[in-house]
């Protein structure tokens, strides 16, 4: 230091400001490299111990760590935290964590004003990190929005000290575990998504036991049989070279049970449903082949109303090519084209989406339709369609089961159990009621007189004439009044009947009153095409009748013009003869007939002014007749022909 300063003391500078500078220097390097060394020794340390896992709204770890978090204490104790009432989650289950805020015990289930009282929840805030302790290991979590800029897509960070994964690993499969155990009772629907071609989550939905659904005997067990079979023989089919995909078919009358059926059976077994609306806006075949690529593997797709998949025209006959087709009609101004809606699906899309290469395996695929005969054989054939399920009217047998369905009993000689303990196999899944029992409690009957109404009640419904659901919207009517219920039951049947017979006499007056409008308008149309086409050929007529006397005209005009022209050649020949004979003559005579030359030099000018005349009156006649013919030939009708008569005579 002592050399620098003398090195600097020469040069008049500030030795103590610089000295000052140079610590400031020596310190601040000293500091960076203490900072990078310190970061890059972290950096190392969390590399070597810290874990973090990831996990995005759009999969279903999400909802298991979600629904996990949401039962931790340590959850609840947030110090930041959002205050909602919306506390049901993607997964239709209710989040309740520690710390939600609740209303009296015995008033929570109640309703006010025909719905349930909210409760407020408490859910720890965005972008806050919260600290857990799981198994020996402190858990530092972060929920964050993934998409900020959208509003929507949130995202889960959890970070661990650890030398391998394991703990993490544990968390999700315990999350996992509990998630599904809670979720046991519903049934996971979604929609498909024309517009990003993707699945879209519309809801759970409460498991349907298998005893509500009433069909004839031994087709509900059948069609479980046949599911399960399916779904435990992926190696059998790959070993046959045959693809994993199973169609079942149910067609029948409406309100029938099939849609039931299958929310049914998908709670038995455990899948949840995949819903497709062929004939929304938007589908087409290349989106449709996309959503059935994304179909899982264990799943139901339903396909409702098959019948009514095409709103246009589309067959596979020799003709066809199997797309839609759209119908031009032409008019004699307008042309109007039919308007699609929106949905350009054709057959050849649908069958190939079906089981084409890219389709999907191991789903269950359930078509519904109202009226089989509509479909094509292509799509009902086996290999698409493998098991056929006809629905029909309520039978007598079918309407006991109900009636048994919707009333509960008492068995005779034991202890009177709850109406609501399960009481055959396909219930044992299902979730006991926690509501209180209401005030107008059904009465609880003996099994023997339960049996005896419910056969009263069957002999009293026509067979194969009433539907399910018309059945039961009866029996919900008198849901408490079990005897009343058989009394009234054939009161209601005469009522419906007449309710039927009505709504089907109005249906056919309007048809009718739809075809006489329709024939009318036809008629209409049809006289007034007619009209028009006779007063166009009326108008034809009189065009080409003046045409043709336009052309008479002109025919006549030429032959007049040809006859002056032969009559003024004939007097020009004449006066050269005459002028000829008269040059020997005398002068005497050479002036009286030089009187007579100049007459008839006269004479001749005239007949040449007459003829420029004549030639001009052809020529505006001629340019004329083409312009405009009508008027041409009304505007001369005799000059030309007095001015060959007057050539003539002179």
């Amino acid at each position: 230091m002592d050399t620098l300063k003398n090195i600097l003391s020469p040069l008049g500078m500030n030795t103590g400001a610089l000295q000052d500078t140079l610590k400031l220097v020596v310190i601040g390097g000293t500091v960076e490299t203490a900072r990078r060394v310190s970061v890059s020794a972290w950096n190392g340390f969390v590399d070597s111990f810290f874990l973090t896992a990831h996990f995005s709204q759009e999969d279903y770890p999400y909802d298991w760590l979600m629904h996990w978090l949401s039962k931790q204490p340590a959850w609840g104790r947030s110090r930041e935290f959002e205050i909602t009432t919306r506390s049901v989650g993607r997964n239709g289950l209710t989040q309740t964590t520690t710390g939600d805020l609740e209303e009296d015990e015995e008033g929570d289930e109640g309703l006010v004003h025909g719905r349930r009282k909210r409760k407020v929840a408490f859910m720890p805030s965005l972008d806050t990190t919260h600290t857990i302790y799981y198994r020996g290991h402190w858990l530092r979590i972060t929920r964050t929005k993934r998409y900020p800029d959208y509003g929507h897509g949130s995202a889960l960070k959890i970070s661990v000290v650890a030398r391998n994964n394991d703990i993490l690993k544990r968390l999700v499969l315990e999350a996992k575990r509990e998630y599904e155990k809670d979720a046991e009772h519903r049934v996971h629907i979604f929609l498909a998504d024309t517009t990003y071609g993707c699945w879209r989550w519309n809801g759970a939905r409460q498991k349907r036991p298998m005893s509500s659904i009433v069909l004839q005997p031994g087709v509900k067990d059948m069609l479980l049989a046949d599911c399960k079979d399916f779904l435990a023989s992926e190696e059998w089919y790959a070993e046959r070279g045959i693809p994993f995909r199973r169609g079942y078919l149910l067609h029948g009358v409406p309100g029938s049970g099939k849609t039931s059926l299958i929310h049914s059976l998908a709670g038995e077994l455990g899948l949840d449903i995949y819903v497709v609306s062929l004939s929304s806006k938007g589908m087409s075949d290349n989106t449709l082949t996309t959503l059935m690529g994304h179909v899982p593997s264990r799943c139901i797709l339903l396909l409702e109303d098959l019948d009514a998949a095409f709103t246009r025209s589309v067959s596979r006959d020799s003709t066809s090519t199997g797309a839609p087709t759209t119908s031009t009609s032409s008019t004699t101004n307008t042309t109007t084209t039919e308007t699609t809606d929106g949905s350009t699906l054709s057959l050849s899309g649908l069958l190939n989406s079906l089981d084409g290469v890219a389709a999907a395996e191991g789903r269950l695929l359930f078509a519904t339709t109202n009226h089989i005969e509509r479909l094509d054989p292509a799509l009902s054939r086996p290999g698409r369609m493998d098991v056929w399920v006809n629905f029909t009217h309520a039978t007598k047998w079918q309407a006991e089961g109900i009636f048994k369905c919707f009333f509960p009993f008492k068995p005779s000689g034991a202890v009177a159990q709850p109406s609501s303990a399960p009481k055959d196999a396909s219930q044992q899944n299902l979730p006991l009621p926690k509501r209180k029992a209401p005030a107008h409690a059904i009465p609880l009957l003996t099994e023997e007189e339960i049996s005896e109404l419910a056969k009263r009640f069957a002999a009293a419904i026509p067979e194969d004439e009433l539907s399910v659901a018309s059945l039961q919207g009866y029996l919900l009517k008198n849901k408490t009044r079990p005897r009343e219920c058989v009394d009234e039951v054939e009161e209601w049947v005469i009522q419906e009947r007449e309710t039927r017979e009505k709504l089907k006499k109005e249906k056919a007056e309007r048809e009718a009153k739809e075809k006489k409008e329709a024939e009318e308008k036809e008629k209409k149309e049809k006289e007034e095409k007619e009209a028009k086409e006779k007063e166009q050929k009326e108008t034809q007529e009189r065009l080409e009748r003046k045409e043709a006397r336009a052309k008479a005209k002109k025919q006549q005009l030429f032959k007049e013009a040809a006859a002056k022209e032969a009559a003024k050649t004939a007097s020009t020949t004449n006066a050269t003869t005459a002028e000829s004979s008269s040059s020997s003559s005398s002068n005497s005579e050479s002036e009286g007939t030089g009187v007579e030359a100049d007459t008839e030099e006269s004479a001749t000018s005239e007949d040449d002014e007459t003829d420029k005349g004549e030639a001009k009156k052809e020529k505006w006649v001629s340019v004329k007749g083409q312009a405009a013919a009508p008027v041409a030939v009304a505007s001369i009708p005799t000059t030309p022909a007095a001015d060959a008569d007057g050539v003539a005579e002179s």
